[in-house]
């Protein structure tokens, strides 16, 4: 049997081990183990495995993801959360639709200190909701706002998607932030502007605020200053060279935690638990990273990524359909398995695809990290409508889902655009010191 064959029975044997319940770091290191100690010998495999372990793990770069954790941790107790919605609401309110695409733009705004899109999208739902309740919005406009706004979690930097696809790649974390930038802000302006024309379009979905003078609109500003703080310390530290992302984490982390002694929100016990959240989710994290290095190892030696890019290299289609070809197999493999999880096994296989065909690297990130966000949103895991439906506990998991499908169309036409004009996403990496 030859390399490439075991290469293939083993990717069909991961997606069997991960449909019978088996969790999908085990699922990785298990295939990838016994895969390499088939092509190799099992000696090697052990050797590999602990190698794996410790390069993967114990390197500077790889420091941002906890650091970037707990800074999100710092940021949600200090109530950054509620400050972003509540100045969109003065801003926006009045429009028809004007709690959504305040909404939104709260979201937005987390997603700036946060990173995650179920943090975002939980937290955000805490504070929006009730409010969208009292105005009698439709259900689906409420819940479909808040899972697809929870999803710029992952987009606007900080980005732990983006810090995971720059470790398997090795590709510059701090050009990868900067690039979901722009592309965050296209992507906020047109699920504005979704919910605009639906609320226009039916009025009885949500009904227009109070209206809000000038003068308080203004005077809301000055409640965006902590959150604004931080995105520069952040993102402007690693544009102008100050900082590497490593070190924009750590001062970012530090910013926060700050301003919460600052505001007086946090106590031992809230500063122990936010510690403690970031052990559990970063260890969580770690572990895939470990076993799905593991498995990328094994598909490059199987030969099988190659074979694939050589294979698709030969095929009568121009890059641009071989592009679209790779970003609905992220979009199709999104509906059945978390974001995390599909960019971990699908990459290392993808990888060499895109390169071959001459895409941008730190482009394709932004592509990829967008069709994550249609995954999170679309059935049947759907991760942010999962968040949503344990909120929201009397509505239904149909309803959620009906609520999201025009902001998943959003998404597709933001793909497009960027497609259309590639330097949305590239401006800010490329004039970076």
């Amino acid at each position: 049997m030859s390399p490439i064959e075991i290469g293939i029975i083993g990717v069909i044997a991961l997606f069997a081990l991960m449909a019978l319940g088996m969790p999908i770091g085990l699922s990785m290191g298990v295939v990838g183990f016994m895969g390499l100690a088939v092509i190799t010998s099992v000696e090697a495999a052990i050797n590999r495995l602990g190698q794996t372990a410790f390069t993967s793990t114990a390197s500077y770069v790889i420091a941002v993801l906890p650091l970037f954790v707990l800074m999100g941790e710092f940021a949600s107790l200090s109530g950054l959360s509620g400050e972003g919605y509540k100045t969109m609401h003065k801003w926006l309110g009045r429009l028809p639709g004007g709690l959504a695409m305040a909404t939104i733009g709260g979201c937005a705004g987390f997603a700036a200190v946060c990173g995650s899109s179920l943090a975002t999208a939980t937290t955000m739902a805490s504070v929006a909701l009730p409010e969208m309740r009292e105005l009698k919005y439709d259900p689906r406009l409420a819940t479909g706002s808040l899972a697809a706004g929870g999803t710029l979690g992952i987009l606007i930097p900080p980005s732990t998607a983006f810090v995971l696809y720059g470790i398997i790649t090795e590709q510059p974390i701090g050009k990868l932030l900067l690039s979901g930038v722009l592309p965050g802000i296209l992507l906020s302006l047109l699920f504005i502007i979704l919910i605009y024309i639906w609320a226009t379009w039916n009025p009885s979905l949500a009904p227009s605020g109070p209206k809000i003078s000038w003068r308080e609109r203004l005077i809301s500003l000055k409640d965006l200053w902590a959150l604004l703080i931080l995105f520069l310390v952040v993102m402007g530290g690693i544009y102008a060279g100050i900082f590497t992302a490593t070190e924009a984490a750590g001062a970012g982390a530090f910013v926060a935690f700050l301003i919460g002694l600052g505001r007086r929100r946090l106590t031992k016990e809230t500063i122990i638990a936010s510690f403690m959240n970031t052990l559990r989710t970063t260890g969580m994290v770690f572990i895939l990273i470990i076993c799905a290095t593991f498995f990328g190892y094994f598909v490059a030696i199987s030969g099988l990524a190659v074979a694939l890019a050589g294979f698709i290299g030969t095929l009568p289609i121009p890059s641009l359909g071989v592009l679209i070809v790779v970003l609905l197999v992220f979009l199709i493999l999104g509906c059945m398995m978390d974001a995390y999880s599909m960019m971990l096994i699908v990459v290392p296989i993808v990888y060499p695809v895109v390169l071959a065909i001459g895409v941008d690297p730190i482009f394709f990130g932004v592509l990829m990290v967008i069709m994550m966000e249609m995954g999170l949103i679309t059935p049947p895991i759907g991760m942010n409508v999962f968040a949503m439906a344990g909120v929201a506990r009397d509505i239904s998991m149909y309803t959620i889902f009906r609520g999201v499908f025009p902001f998943v169309l959003a998404m597709a036409v933001c793909v497009a655009i960027l497609i259309a004009f590639p330097q949305i996403a590239l401006f800010l990496p490329n004039a970076m010191k």
